[in-house]
């Protein structure tokens, strides 16, 4: 585990201007850099990076954070591998926590398998481009699929020489040893004698998704019948086949930027597609669908479109996978290629752009998919019919949303022309043989119109309280320790009855006046996230009389992080419109900061008066004379806010 002194010396050195600028052109903006958004097509920036707080936040989909949570976003890193990445730009040495002998002896394992792999990536490379042998039968063989150098570079394709132990050897006179050549099955070792796996086959290497070499896949390019015609690594400490997806690391971005990823059987349909400009494709390298491979996707989008061949033999056998992408979540299309083609074949016999059109026109929901393929094995027959109807009911009942259940059932009872109530009563048969708590929740989530109507206006009602209590936390995250002049009011009776009010001036900071005027209402914010925040701030000001953004733009909780780079990114918005240049001036917050505290604080006032008046009046019942008394004295304090704020009552 990396220490925290690391992760210390990692967030001290990292500027979110640098680390953003290896991968978006930024331009000064004010204090600010502007920049087009990485994460969509955009012709106007609404991307912008603030050096002075050390954050970035990305207008056009929400995302924001610090250098950490960018990395995670654009390069998909896990949190460690950010630290590492950082760590390395930085020239910073990591420092882990003490290990137990046995974990330190893990870690060495199967970093020098990783270190194996990645020397023997490299050398099939280098094998393939720079020997004759290389040369006439490897690059020869994916210059006749058609792959440019470009692709091959980009894949890191090689070739493994046909003889019996030239890499074994190679590797070994490297100074690598044989225990991780063995454990990473790079080399067999039998009978006290040694052989390359992958002798005489051109080399496909896996890459996790930050780009580590997990393992490899061979093509043998002979007609020799005894052996495999694909050979991939075998299961080890780093290699986990039901566990990876090919492409996965060249893929990311564009899966995340097009929030859609094709899934595609093999090594050289992965490639053809992004030589033909379509790169947010991954294959499952001929095993079966996992779980974890679709959870892999899931981590860059909800969206999947399965690819399958001509073949309908083997369309069948591989729609179980469908099911397993609705289990997840997932929203799943489908694409058939006609007869014969696969998507290699259809890539490399069709331009890019009639291939992009194939594609859109081609996909179709499960549904659709599933009648298409098996309506016509029921030959008019009822009780087969009745049996696809049960099919498709089944793959619904996986799907976890219930909304997209129900519209998938009134998809199915259109196409497949049956009464909706017939499947919604055979789902919840399913759906009770399979979760009972699962069956509840469907049953309660058939309440009448009426009763979603009421939960709409409370919805709207809290919306307008959470609106004033981001306000608030806004306030303090940007101006918590400014000093500022604030005016009270002092009120007296004179002896003719007469109200009379006294201006009393008196200095506090932004934080604690706020602190004391909610904690004087003992006022709580409906939303949770800004309740955290708030105690966040209210601990450091307690503790360190002062608000240190650092810790809650840093915060171990990525929600709390979000939320604080979000709200501290609102004020530079504007400067990406270059308001200025249209003779459009913005008044600062901090030239009315007085105003601005003191009506975000009568606002809420306001309302929870409003909705604490709103519920007495609802109350059938003779009010006493104090209920009557406390009501006035209610209305007649949000008559005084709203003179305060300038409102009409």
């Amino acid at each position: 585990m990396i220490s925290r002194s690391t992760i210390d010396r990692v967030f001290e050195a990292a500027r979110v201007e640098e680390v953003v600028g290896e991968f978006v052109q930024l331009k000064k903006a004010g204090s600010n850099f502007k920049g087009l958004s990485p994460f969509t097509d955009e012709k106007s920036p609404s991307f912008m990076v603030s050096p002075v707080k050390q954050i970035w936040k990305d207008f056009s989909t929400g995302k924001g954070g610090n250098a950490i949570s960018f990395l995670m976003e654009h390069e998909h890193y896990t949190y460690p591998e950010a630290i590492k990445w950082l760590a390395n730009k930085y020239n910073i040495e990591i420092e882990e926590t003490e290990q137990t002998n046995q974990e330190k002896e893990l870690v060495n394992e199967r970093e020098s398998m990783f270190v194996v792999s990645d020397f023997a990536k490299d050398f099939f490379h280098n094998t393939m481009l720079k020997t004759n042998q290389g040369k006439a039968i490897g690059l020869s063989y994916f210059k006749e699929r058609g792959f440019r150098d470009e692709t091959i570079e980009k894949f890191d394709l090689g070739y493994c020489l046909d003889e019996w132990d030239h890499f074994t050897n190679a590797a070994i006179a490297k100074g690598y040893q044989l225990k991780y050549l063995e454990s990473t099955g790079l080399t067999i070792v039998k009978d006290n004698k040694q052989f390359d796996r992958f002798k005489g086959r051109v080399i496909f290497p896996i890459h996790s998704m930050s780009g580590r070499t997990l393992g490899f896949g061979g093509r043998i390019l002979t007609n020799d019948k005894k052996a495999a015609k694909y050979l991939n690594s075998p299961e080890s400490d780093i290699y986990h086949k039901g566990k990876v997806l090919y492409g996965i690391f060249q893929a990311k971005k564009e899966i995340a930027k097009q929030d859609n990823c094709f899934l595609v059987e093999g090594y050289t349909d992965v490639i053809s597609f992004h030589q033909s400009g379509i790169e947010n494709v991954v294959a499952s390298s001929g095993t079966a669908l996992t779980p974890d491979q679709i959870r892999l996707i899931s981590r860059l989008t909800k969206n999947i479109t399965v690819l399958f061949d001509g073949d309908a033999a083997g369309i069948r056998a591989s729609i179980r996978g469908i099911d397993l992408i609705l289990e997840q979540g997932m929203n799943v299309k489908v694409v058939q290629f006609p007869n014969g083609e696969d998507p290699d074949s259809f890539a490399k016999s069709h331009s890019d752009s009639e291939l992009q059109a194939f594609l859109e026109t081609a996909a179709q929901d499960f549904i659709n998919f599933k009648v298409s393929l098996l309506l016509e094995d029921t030959q008019n027959d009822p009780v087969k019919k009745a049996g696809l109807i049960r099919d498709i009911v089944a793959s619904i009942s996986k799907i976890p949303d219930a909304i997209q259940r129900e519209v998938y059932v009134q998809e199915c009872a259109r196409i497949m022309e049956i009464s909706e109530r017939i499947l919604f009563s055979e789902l919840a048969q399913l759906l009770s043989k399979n979760n009972t708590e699962e069956s509840k929740k469907y049953q309660a989530e058939k309440k009448t119109f009426e009763v979603v109507k009421r939960q709409d206006i409370q919805l709207k009602e809290i919306d307008q309280l959470e609106i004033l209590e981001r306000e608030i936390i806004k306030l303090l995250l940007l101006y918590g320790n400014e000093e500022v002049d604030f005016m009270d009011e002092i009120i007296h009776i004179d002896e003719n009855g007469k109200e009379i009010k006294t201006p009393k001036k008196y200095k506090n900071s932004v934080s604690t006046e706020i602190y004391l005027q909610l904690h004087d209402d003992e006022i709580h914010f409906t939303n949770s996230v800004f309740q955290e925040i708030y105690n966040e701030i209210i601990f450091q000001l307690n503790n360190f009389q002062k608000l240190e953004l650092d810790q809650l733009i840093n915060h171990i909780n990525p929600t709390i992080s979000s939320t604080v780079t979000s709200i501290l990114m609102d004020e530079e918005k504007y400067q990406l419109s270059q308001w200025e240049r249209k003779n459009i001036f913005v008044t600062e917050t901090k030239e009315v900061l007085m105003k601005a505290v003191t009506d975000a604080i009568y606002n809420i006032r306001r309302i929870l008066i409003d909705k604490l008046l709103k519920e007495k009046s609802i109350k059938e019942k003779e009010y006493s004379n104090d209920e009557i008394e406390e009501i006035m004295n209610y209305n007649s304090l949000r008559i005084r806010l709203s003179e305060k704020l300038n409102r009409v009552v």
